[in-house]
Protein backbone atom coordinates (compact mmCIF):
# COMPACT_ATOMS: atom_id res chain seq x y z
CA UNK A 1 0.00 0.00 0.00
CA UNK A 2 1.97 2.97 -0.97
CA UNK A 3 -0.46 5.24 0.35
CA UNK A 4 0.15 4.33 3.80
CA UNK A 5 3.73 5.37 3.59
CA UNK A 6 3.29 8.42 0.90
CA UNK A 7 0.88 9.98 3.65
CA UNK A 8 3.39 9.29 6.12
CA UNK A 9 6.04 10.88 4.73
CA UNK A 10 3.53 14.17 4.08
CA UNK A 11 2.79 14.23 7.50
CA UNK A 12 6.71 13.59 8.65
CA UNK A 13 7.36 16.64 6.26
CA UNK A 14 4.57 18.66 7.08
CA UNK A 15 5.52 18.49 10.93
CA UNK A 16 9.31 20.06 10.38
CA UNK A 17 7.36 22.70 8.59
CA UNK A 18 5.02 23.54 11.51
CA UNK A 19 8.40 23.06 13.72
CA UNK A 20 9.27 25.81 11.71
CA UNK A 21 7.29 28.20 11.55
CA UNK A 22 7.05 28.12 15.25
CA UNK A 23 10.72 28.48 16.10
CA UNK A 24 9.83 31.93 13.66
CA UNK A 25 7.32 32.53 15.97
CA UNK A 26 8.60 32.00 18.86
CA UNK A 27 11.80 34.20 17.33
CA UNK A 28 9.73 36.93 15.94
CA UNK A 29 11.13 39.84 18.95
CA UNK A 30 14.92 37.77 18.84
CA UNK A 31 17.54 40.75 17.68
CA UNK A 32 18.80 40.11 14.39
CA UNK A 33 17.37 36.80 13.73
CA UNK A 34 16.10 35.99 10.08
CA UNK A 35 13.14 33.82 8.84
CA UNK A 36 13.53 30.47 8.07
CA UNK A 37 11.32 28.36 5.53
CA UNK A 38 11.26 24.67 4.76
CA UNK A 39 12.08 23.36 1.82
CA UNK A 40 10.29 19.94 0.13
CA UNK A 41 11.50 17.61 -2.80
CA UNK A 42 9.48 14.47 -3.99
CA UNK A 43 10.84 10.99 -2.95
CA UNK A 44 11.56 8.41 -5.97
CA UNK A 45 9.17 7.31 -8.00
CA UNK A 46 8.43 3.88 -8.72
CA UNK A 47 7.43 2.73 -12.77
CA UNK A 48 4.75 0.77 -12.77
CA UNK A 49 4.65 0.39 -16.16
CA UNK A 50 7.41 1.55 -18.60
CA UNK A 51 5.25 2.22 -21.73
CA UNK A 52 1.30 2.19 -21.97
CA UNK A 53 -1.17 2.35 -24.28
CA UNK A 54 -4.93 3.50 -24.94
CA UNK A 55 -7.52 1.36 -25.67
CA UNK A 56 -7.21 0.73 -29.44
CA UNK A 57 -3.63 -0.41 -28.21
CA UNK A 58 -1.32 2.54 -29.43
CA UNK A 59 1.40 3.76 -27.55
CA UNK A 60 1.12 6.96 -25.18
CA UNK A 61 3.52 9.63 -25.47
CA UNK A 62 4.36 8.64 -21.18
CA UNK A 63 4.67 5.82 -19.15
CA UNK A 64 3.17 5.14 -15.76
CA UNK A 65 5.02 6.40 -12.73
CA UNK A 66 3.78 6.23 -8.48
CA UNK A 67 4.85 8.57 -6.25
CA UNK A 68 6.29 7.44 -3.11
CA UNK A 69 5.95 10.74 -1.27
CA UNK A 70 7.99 13.80 -0.28
CA UNK A 71 10.79 14.82 2.02
CA UNK A 72 12.38 17.95 3.97
CA UNK A 73 15.51 18.81 1.65
CA UNK A 74 16.62 22.32 3.49
CA UNK A 75 15.32 24.43 5.93
CA UNK A 76 16.92 28.31 4.38
CA UNK A 77 17.53 31.28 6.40
CA UNK A 78 16.26 34.23 4.18
CA UNK A 79 18.88 37.07 5.09
CA UNK A 80 16.32 40.56 3.96
CA UNK A 81 17.22 43.31 6.37
CA UNK A 82 15.10 43.56 9.37
CA UNK A 83 13.66 46.82 10.95
CA UNK A 84 16.17 48.85 12.61
CA UNK A 85 14.51 49.73 16.59
CA UNK A 86 15.82 52.69 18.34
CA UNK A 87 16.67 51.49 22.07
CA UNK A 88 19.01 54.67 22.68
CA UNK A 89 21.61 52.35 24.40
CA UNK A 90 24.93 53.89 23.31
CA UNK A 91 26.28 49.97 22.83
CA UNK A 92 23.71 48.91 20.60
CA UNK A 93 24.39 48.80 17.09
CA UNK A 94 22.28 47.61 14.01
CA UNK A 95 23.80 46.49 10.52
CA UNK A 96 21.97 48.29 7.47
CA UNK A 97 23.50 45.54 4.74
CA UNK A 98 25.13 42.24 4.61
CA UNK A 99 28.15 42.43 7.35
CA UNK A 100 27.84 40.33 10.32
CA UNK A 101 29.91 41.50 13.79
CA UNK A 102 32.61 39.32 14.49
CA UNK A 103 32.71 37.82 18.15
CA UNK A 104 35.48 35.64 19.50
CA UNK A 105 34.46 32.40 21.19
CA UNK A 106 35.56 30.63 24.44
CA UNK A 107 37.75 28.33 22.10
CA UNK A 108 39.75 31.15 20.51
CA UNK A 109 37.00 30.61 16.72
CA UNK A 110 35.28 33.53 15.55
CA UNK A 111 31.83 33.93 15.70
CA UNK A 112 29.20 35.98 13.30
CA UNK A 113 25.69 37.48 14.43
CA UNK A 114 23.40 40.33 13.67
CA UNK A 115 22.37 40.73 17.14
CA UNK A 116 24.41 43.93 17.73
CA UNK A 117 23.37 44.56 21.80
CA UNK A 118 26.60 45.17 23.55
CA UNK A 119 27.33 45.72 26.49
CA UNK A 120 30.69 46.70 28.58
CA UNK A 121 33.31 44.50 30.49
CA UNK A 122 35.69 46.03 32.92
CA UNK A 123 38.70 44.24 33.44
CA UNK A 124 42.83 44.26 34.22
CA UNK A 125 43.52 45.63 30.43
CA UNK A 126 40.96 48.05 30.33
CA UNK A 127 37.06 48.40 29.36
CA UNK A 128 35.86 45.71 26.59
CA UNK A 129 33.15 45.49 24.38
CA UNK A 130 31.61 42.21 24.57
CA UNK A 131 28.05 40.51 23.92
CA UNK A 132 25.94 39.46 26.97
CA UNK A 133 27.69 36.23 27.60
CA UNK A 134 30.65 37.86 28.18
CA UNK A 135 32.13 37.37 24.22
CA UNK A 136 34.79 39.98 23.11
CA UNK A 137 33.46 42.24 20.35
CA UNK A 138 36.54 42.29 17.30
CA UNK A 139 37.40 45.17 15.43
CA UNK A 140 38.63 44.84 11.65
CA UNK A 141 42.00 43.28 12.42
CA UNK A 142 40.33 40.63 14.11
CA UNK A 143 41.04 41.80 17.93
CA UNK A 144 39.17 42.67 20.91
CA UNK A 145 37.83 45.82 20.78
CA UNK A 146 39.36 47.65 24.43
CA UNK A 147 38.92 51.08 25.69
CA UNK A 148 41.71 52.42 28.01
CA UNK A 149 40.56 52.27 31.54
CA UNK A 150 40.88 55.79 31.70
CA UNK A 151 38.28 56.96 29.04
CA UNK A 152 34.90 57.88 30.19
CA UNK A 153 32.93 55.34 27.85
CA UNK A 154 30.02 57.62 27.71
CA UNK A 155 31.72 60.00 25.35
CA UNK A 156 32.43 57.32 23.06
CA UNK A 157 30.87 57.69 19.87
CA UNK A 158 30.93 55.51 16.72
CA UNK A 159 30.24 56.66 13.20
CA UNK A 160 28.56 54.86 10.36
CA UNK A 161 31.58 52.82 9.22
CA UNK A 162 32.41 51.89 12.65
CA UNK A 163 35.33 53.94 13.74
CA UNK A 164 35.39 54.80 17.13
CA UNK A 165 35.70 58.62 18.44
CA UNK A 166 36.22 59.77 21.98
CA UNK A 167 34.87 63.24 22.59
CA UNK A 168 37.17 64.44 25.54
CA UNK A 169 35.19 66.77 27.97
CA UNK A 170 37.09 69.63 26.87
CA UNK A 171 34.63 68.94 23.25
CA UNK A 172 38.67 67.68 21.69
CA UNK A 173 37.65 64.80 19.28
CA UNK A 174 40.25 61.76 19.12
CA UNK A 175 40.27 59.20 16.75
CA UNK A 176 40.56 55.95 18.52
CA UNK A 177 41.98 53.99 15.54
CA UNK A 178 39.70 51.02 16.23
CA UNK A 179 36.70 49.96 13.61
CA UNK A 180 34.05 47.69 14.22
CA UNK A 181 34.62 44.78 12.31
CA UNK A 182 32.21 43.02 9.50
CA UNK A 183 32.70 40.38 7.59
CA UNK A 184 30.00 39.34 4.59
CA UNK A 185 29.63 35.74 3.23
CA UNK A 186 29.27 34.57 -0.64
CA UNK A 187 26.71 32.19 1.02
CA UNK A 188 25.11 32.85 4.45
CA UNK A 189 22.40 30.76 4.34
CA UNK A 190 24.95 27.96 4.75
CA UNK A 191 25.96 29.38 8.13
CA UNK A 192 26.13 26.97 11.19
CA UNK A 193 23.62 28.28 13.41
CA UNK A 194 24.75 27.80 16.96
CA UNK A 195 23.17 29.14 20.17
CA UNK A 196 22.81 32.80 20.99
CA UNK A 197 21.91 33.88 17.55
CA UNK A 198 26.05 33.54 17.04
CA UNK A 199 26.49 31.85 13.23
CA UNK A 200 30.06 29.38 12.25
CA UNK A 201 31.19 29.39 8.44
CA UNK A 202 30.94 26.24 6.76
CA UNK A 203 32.12 24.96 3.59
CA UNK A 204 28.48 25.76 1.93
CA UNK A 205 28.78 29.50 3.04
CA UNK A 206 32.28 29.83 2.20
CA UNK A 207 35.33 31.96 4.14
CA UNK A 208 34.21 34.91 5.31
CA UNK A 209 34.75 38.11 3.54
CA UNK A 210 36.24 41.45 6.02
CA UNK A 211 34.81 44.41 4.25
CA UNK A 212 37.97 46.55 4.84
CA UNK A 213 39.80 44.17 2.91
CA UNK A 214 37.68 43.22 0.19
CA UNK A 215 37.11 46.05 -2.53
CA UNK A 216 34.30 44.17 -4.00
CA UNK A 217 32.56 44.16 -1.23
CA UNK A 218 29.74 46.65 -0.82
CA UNK A 219 30.25 48.01 2.84
CA UNK A 220 27.62 48.20 5.21
CA UNK A 221 26.50 50.85 7.47
CA UNK A 222 26.94 50.48 11.21
CA UNK A 223 23.69 52.70 13.19
CA UNK A 224 24.98 53.40 16.64
CA UNK A 225 21.50 53.35 19.47
CA UNK A 226 19.57 51.05 16.71
CA UNK A 227 19.00 47.41 17.04
CA UNK A 228 18.01 45.12 14.05
CA UNK A 229 14.65 43.58 14.54
CA UNK A 230 13.51 40.22 12.87
CA UNK A 231 12.52 40.12 9.10
CA UNK A 232 9.39 37.35 10.43
CA UNK A 233 6.18 38.84 9.35
CA UNK A 234 3.73 37.37 12.01
CA UNK A 235 0.33 37.36 9.23
CA UNK A 236 2.62 35.60 6.58
CA UNK A 237 3.60 32.95 9.63
CA UNK A 238 0.28 32.37 10.67
CA UNK A 239 -1.27 31.60 7.03
CA UNK A 240 1.90 28.97 6.43
CA UNK A 241 1.04 27.66 9.56
CA UNK A 242 -2.65 27.17 8.69
CA UNK A 243 -1.51 25.94 4.79
CA UNK A 244 1.00 23.07 6.80
CA UNK A 245 -2.14 22.29 9.14
CA UNK A 246 -4.40 21.75 6.42
CA UNK A 247 -2.00 19.66 4.75
CA UNK A 248 -0.93 17.58 7.68
CA UNK A 249 -5.09 17.09 8.10
CA UNK A 250 -4.99 16.13 4.36
CA UNK A 251 -2.37 13.53 5.04
CA UNK A 252 -3.96 12.08 8.14
CA UNK A 253 -7.00 11.60 6.01
CA UNK A 254 -5.32 9.72 3.40
CA UNK A 255 -4.34 7.28 5.88
CA UNK A 256 -7.83 6.89 7.24
CA UNK A 257 -8.92 6.26 3.64
CA UNK A 258 -6.23 3.49 3.22
CA UNK A 259 -7.44 1.88 6.65
CA UNK A 260 -10.52 1.91 5.47
CA UNK A 261 -9.78 0.07 1.97
CA UNK A 262 -7.75 -2.34 3.86
CA UNK A 263 -10.63 -2.98 6.01
CA UNK A 264 -13.05 -3.34 2.75
CA UNK A 265 -10.21 -5.47 0.95
CA UNK A 266 -10.25 -7.73 4.63
CA UNK A 267 -14.16 -8.21 4.82
CA UNK A 268 -14.00 -9.80 1.05
CA UNK A 269 -12.56 -13.04 2.90
CA UNK A 270 -15.52 -13.57 4.83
Amino acid sequence: MRSLWTAASGMQTQQTNVDTISNNLANINTTGYKKEAAQFKSLLYQTIQANSTDANGELKPVGIQAGLGVRTSAILSQYSQGTLLETGNDYDFAIQGNGFFMIQMEDGSVGYTRNGSFILSIGAEGTTLATAEGRPVLDKEGNPIVFPSDYNTSLIEVDDKGNFTYKGETGDEEQLKMRIGLAQFNNPAGLEKVSNSILKPTDNSGEARLETEDPNLAESKVVQRYLEGSNVQAVNEMVDLIVAQRAYEMNSKTIIATDEMLQQANNLRR
